[in-house]
């Protein structure tokens, strides 16, 4: 008997948010039938970076959330093991830059550099400076 193939699903922020915030019940449910699925291996949640940014975006300027909150949320969510993550190394390990004041993309570069060894170019003097801490 041959390998199943899970479908693959893309998760957007609405769907993150939806979660997270838990403000629209129907919506909610939904998505928690959504990761049950997963959990039982019926399909394979993703999740992208820049999906990750929007969430934080809109943690921020409309649910008004401060960044150690949007950490504490995006952190305890994107550990969930139903959930496979594009460079996941860098986006578990990013907050701790983002809790600090950096911008979502900065703190982002920074945990690539940091765990997954990518070597960063930028004329960004804050973002050097952090670099070589």
């Amino acid at each position: 008997m041959g390998k199943r193939i899970l479908k693959n699903i893309a998760l957007d922020t609405n769907i993150i948010t939806r979660y997270l915030i838990g403000d629209v019940e129907s919506q909610l449910v939904e998505v928690k039938a959504l990761f049950l699925r997963a959990e039982k291996k019926e399909v394979k949640l993703i999740i992208l970076p820049v999906v990750v940014a929007e969430v934080s975006y809109v943690l921020d300027t409309i649910y008004h959330k401060s960044e150690i909150e949007i950490s504490s949320y995006l952190q305890s969510f994107l550990i969930q093991p139903c959930f496979n993550l594009e460079h996941g190394k860098a986006l578990l390990g990013m907050w701790e830059w983002y809790e600090w004041g950096n911008h979502f993309v900065d703190s982002y570069l920074l945990a690539l550099n940091k765990y997954e060894n990518i070597e960063l170019f930028s004329f960004d003097k804050k973002l050097n400076k952090l670099l070589k801490k």
